[in-house]
């Protein structure tokens, strides 16, 4: 297993700082037991009664559903560990878990769903819109892209492979749309848009701002359905996040070109404006640049952080459904940041050197880390060919930038 090596290597070894209990998401007490509303809220409360949950010699900490787990496990300086035990479990429990309410998610432009298992447990469903080996047309715009729901499971693996660990879980499903969508949901906007095709398959299109009608519907075969199943972070009510707008955000226009488009110089101002005057939020972002790079990104216009955690935390690679689009040609220009600021991690830039070796290879470690999907094969093998392209040219940005 080339990945199994990969994870070996003393640059994937390198310690995160000590965790202090300021340093994490929350604070629990291993004391604490815990067990569900009777009430069918989704609330975990401090309970007496939990007494009976726990087997002898366990702590509560061990009758967690793997969600709370993982919520609990978030600290100021990763999103999951990089030998996490919970990985495969949580993957496992979103891939197989029965579904007992789907909900349209509000807001954003494309349809997407929110899954609930019988542990409380959540799940942001995004549907299947096209087929692995359809590119986007070249004629189309970023902001009017279809959004993959395999790209959001590519992303996921590569951003564990690049060693971020900003993305949370996300695994491939087939969803039966009658039993797990149809028949259980409580959303009646949504309810009201199902019908039968033509040729007897179950289709659905929900409410939206972009692909919500009847030509976008998203029908079965005859009701089962592709889709990606990401993990939900803590609710906002709990863990406040704040969302920043990205200082080489695109301009969202057919016509106009965005500052950062205009300017060469354009990175020296940013250096001087908060957040990104001290600290390492620039190169953070930086990093942010290279996943999308290598994924064919464009639409990285917001990113998050955890509130809590300040101006000195990683951000959160949200929404990577526009990635892996197009795999003949990749855009230079989401590499700006890097190229004008000429600034990058030092282990960000080992570690993608290693990368671009052959015992290791990128593509390899990501056809890997996908055969164990339950939808695999999840890309198109010219998608993982173009990856080693793509390292190659970020490689040669970052030495165009030390010869200089």
């Amino acid at each position: 297993s080339k990945l199994a090596a990969l994870f070996e290597h003393p640059l994937y070894k390198i310690p995160i700082p000590e965790v202090t209990e300021k340093d994490k998401l929350f604070i629990v007490n291993p004391m604490e037991k815990f067990s569900l509303h009777s009430n069918e809220s989704d609330e975990w409360v401090s309970s007496s009664k939990a007494e009976t949950l726990l087997p002898t010699g366990k702590t509560a900490y061990d009758t967690y559903p793997t969600w709370l787990k993982f919520h609990i496990g978030i600290n100021r300086y990763e999103l999951y560990p990089r030998q996490d035990p919970l990985l495969p479990m949580l993957l496992r429990d979103l891939a197989t878990q029965r579904i007992i309410s789907s909900v349209q998610k509000s807001g954003g432009t494309q349809l997407k769903l929110i899954m609930t298992f019988p542990n409380y447990g959540q799940a942001l469903f995004k549907p299947m819109k096209q087929t692995r080996d359809q590119e986007t047309p070249i004629d189309f715009f970023y902001f009017s892209d279809f959004e993959r729901h395999n790209a959001e499971i590519a992303a996921f693996h590569l951003d564990r492979i690049l060693d971020f660990r900003r993305i949370p879980p996300v695994s491939g499903r087939l969803v039966n749309i009658t039993k797990e969508i149809r028949d259980i949901t409580t959303d009646k906007k949504l309810a009201k848009t199902f019908f039968i095709s033509p040729v007897g398959n179950i289709c659905f299109y929900g409410e939206c701002s972009y692909y919500c009608s009847t030509e976008h519907a998203l029908c079965g075969k005859p009701d089962q359905l592709e889709g990606s199943m990401a993990a939900l972070l803590p609710d906002k009510t709990l863990a406040k996040r704040r969302s920043w707008r990205s200082p080489w955000r695109r301009s969202y226009h057919k016509s106009k070109k965005a500052e950062w488009e205009l300017n060469p110089n354009y990175c020296a101002q940013v250096r001087e404006t908060p957040p990104y005057d001290r600290g390492h939020r620039l190169l953070d972002l930086i990093d942010m640049t290279v996943l999308d790079f290598l994924m064919g990104n464009m639409d990285r216009h917001h990113y998050e952080t955890f509130e809590k955690f300040g101006n000195d935390t990683f951000l959160l690679h949200l929404d990577n459904g526009r990635g892996f689009g197009t795999h003949s040609r990749d855009e230079p220009s989401i590499l700006a940041p890097l190229q004008q600021c000429c600034s990058i991690k030092k282990s960000t830039y080992l570690r993608l050197q290693l990368l671009a070796t052959q015992p290791y290879r990128l593509s390899d470690l990501l056809r890997e880390a996908l055969a164990a999907d339950p939808l695999a094969p999840v890309l198109a093998e010219p998608h993982l060919r173009a990856l080693d392209r793509r390292l190659g040219k970020v490689l040669a940005v970052v030495g165009y930038c030390l010869a200089r």
